[in-house]
């Protein structure tokens, strides 16, 4: 390339930002012209330099890394901000892309997957794996839950039972059981342990 891509880090872990930009600015074709370490920093650096492409976390204190995408793009309709995370979790991976995300990429990734990433990102391409088009898919088609069956879950996670959730929100047990047979088909799973599991593996509880 004769002109290197122009590169906006924006990760709250300083180790990891300084080794990427040390790798980055090891290519010619990329230059790193600013890292912020939160997404308030990041959004105003993003104003200041307008970089090519914006490698941003989602998990970040303060202004999360969902939120600081939806403000660029907000104020940058075309930025192409690419999601470098982490995190597998699959409300993580479709909120990002839903909220305009060019691509998502794991942190886990090989420098040339990265590098190929960036300039597919560049170019206007969408930029995702084969394995997180197949989870995304898998999300798209499973029902979604209610926020009723989302507050369920959570009371799922304390264990607690029927009567006991219904106490608390205010239904009658028979209630609470119907809302948690919703929960285990929706989610394809065989018990509350189950459906618990899985939820933390897509990301609808966190630790």
């Amino acid at each position: 390339m004769s002109t290197p891509i122009r590169l906006l880090l924006i990760d709250d872990h300083a180790v990891m930002r300084a080794g990427l930009a040390n790798m980055l600015n090891a290519n010619s074709n990329f230059k790193v012209v600013a890292g912020a370490d939160d997404g308030h920093s990041g959004l105003a650096l993003h104003r200041q330099h307008k970089p090519d492409v914006t490698l941003l976390d989602v998990s970040m204190p303060g202004m999360s890394g969902i939120e600081c995408l939806l403000a660029i793009r907000a104020e940058y309709p075309t930025a192409r901000v690419l999601i470098l995370s982490s995190s597998d979790a699959e409300e993580d991976i479709v909120q990002a892309l839903e909220a305009g995300a060019c691509g998502y990429v794991s942190k886990s990734a090989r420098p040339a997957e990265l590098t190929t990433a960036i300039q597919d990102a560049q170019a206007g391409k969408r930029v995702v794996s084969a394995a997180i088009e197949s989870r995304i898919a898998e999300h798209v088609s499973s029902p979604t839950l209610t926020l009723r069956e989302i507050e369920v879950l959570h009371l799922l996670r304390k264990g607690l039972t029927n009567p006991d959730i219904g106490r608390l929100l205010g239904i009658t047990p028979r209630t609470a059981k119907a809302h948690v047979a919703a929960i285990l088909d929706k989610m394809g799973v065989a018990d509350r342990t189950e459906a618990v599991a899985s939820a933390f593996e897509r990301g609808l509880l966190k630790l």
